[in-house]
């Protein structure tokens, strides 16, 4: 048994080897509370986030606000604890690109490990604000983590002005919400299954909302309350989406280690058929899955087949008109190997824009491609302004 000093008025205790474990998760909880400190949106990031000081590039989304300008989110440093946002933006639709303009860096030397800002998403609302998603945790995962929310009301301005960051629940955000036809605004929250490393065990009390949650805001944002939720089998991050089909029922799709799984809800998403297998065959990566304005779905997904896949590579972007029993197209975005994590949104004048990553920790490449649904039922560039494999970002830093 291990001997404890110091516990009980300086006083030695004996534990058991459970004693012990349960001592040290108290312990990683009380570090874990690091992560609840609101984070600092740092407005002025350069010199020391210039492209020359990175080294590592993980696609987080892209976005387009009212007056045309792009923005794109992505992770630096690495997938691990030592992550963390940057933000950079487009006034030309994409040919160039500003220096990183907002980074959210949660390390501190002053903390006992490290902090990570690691997850999330970008997203422009029905009112033109544009949101800020993303994590906050101990090490990678603490085994509660954190969604905060950043939301900037004038994103096409010179000088854009964020608000505080602000935290909604547990977990983490890796897609953009979805707005119903009753004016409800869902978000995707997912919650591991356990803490990693250290934190394994910690915040039990968590287990039994631990999945796929989906948190409702009536109040374009001003509060969100947890609204349903799915526990996936074989779950790996979740990374769900939903979409509403013609009939209002929802239909989400999940990551999981054996690919994607779907589920129903016909009461606006707070229950939940049992989920099940679906015919897309997919790796354990994200997807993208959207409403068009043309009332088609689009999805992206690594594969030339909606039945096959050959890992994290040949990205295609398909369309289905009957809510995804069948699918059309399969346009090649990217064929190369080492490209990862979709994420996009669909402009006013119908062009889709989807952005992704390649060979992270090699190349750190943030692309994205611009086509239109004539395309995909294409499989080819048919329309004048469509292009593939456009640079966004390159981490600049010499690597050893």
């Amino acid at each position: 048994m291990l001997l404890v000093a110091g516990l009980v008025c300086g006083q030695a205790l004996e534990l058991t080897p459970e004693q012990t474990r349960a001592f040290e998760i108290a312990v990683m909880e009380k570090i874990a509370d690091l992560a609840l400190i609101p984070p600092r949106l740092n407005t002025s990031p350069l010199p020391q986030y210039d492209y020359d000081q990175l080294d590592y590039g993980m696609t987080i989304g892209i976005t387009r606000t009212p007056k045309g300008r792009l923005w794109a989110a992505w992770v630096a440093g690495e997938d691990g604890p030592k992550a963390f946002f940057v933000l950079a933006s487009s006034d030309d639709d994409g040919v160039t690109w500003s220096k990183p303009r907002l980074v959210i860096d949660g390390q501190s030397k002053n903390l006992p490990m490290y902090r990570s800002v690691l997850v999330g998403n970008l997203w422009t609302d029905p009112n033109g604000k544009l949101w800020l998603f993303f994590n906050q945790s101990m090490m990678q995962f603490d085994g509660r983590s954190g969604v905060w929310a950043a939301v900037c009301e004038n994103p096409d301005d010179p000088e854009p002005r964020w608000s505080g960051s602000r935290r909604i629940w547990h977990g983490f955000t890796l897609n953009k919400p979805t707005v119903l036809s009753s004016g409800e605004w869902l978000l995707p929250v997912s919650l591991n299954p356990k803490g990693l490393g250290p934190f394994e065990g910690a915040f039990r009390e968590l287990d039994p909302v631990r999945g796929a949650n989906w948190f409702v805001s009536r109040d374009q944002g001003a509060t969100w309350s947890r609204h349903g939720h799915v526990l996936f089998p074989n779950a790996t991050w979740d990374e769900h989406m939903a979409v509403e089909r013609k009939d209002g029922s929802l239909w989400m799709l999940a990551r999981t280690t054996k690919g994607l799984m779907q589920s129903t809800s016909t009461d606006r998403g707070k229950t939940w058929t049992t989920p099940a297998e679906t015919a897309i065959v997919h790796p354990v990566a994200r997807f993208h899955l959207r409403r068009l304005a043309s009332g088609r779905l689009l999805l992206v997904k690594h594969g030339e087949t909606i039945g096959t896949h050959e890992g994290r590579s040949k990205l295609t972007a398909w369309l289905s008109d009957d809510d995804g029993a069948t699918w059309a197209g399969g346009l090649m975005l990217d064929e190369r190997t080492g490209i990862s994590y979709p994420d996009g949104f669909q402009a006013p004048d119908g062009s889709i824009y989807i952005s992704y990553d390649r060979n992270r920790a090699v190349d750190g490449e943030i692309l994205f491609a611009k086509f239109t649904e004539e395309d995909v039922l294409a499989r080819a560039l048919v329309a004048p302004r469509s292009r593939l494999k456009n640079l966004i970002s390159r981490p600049l830093k010499k690597r050893p």
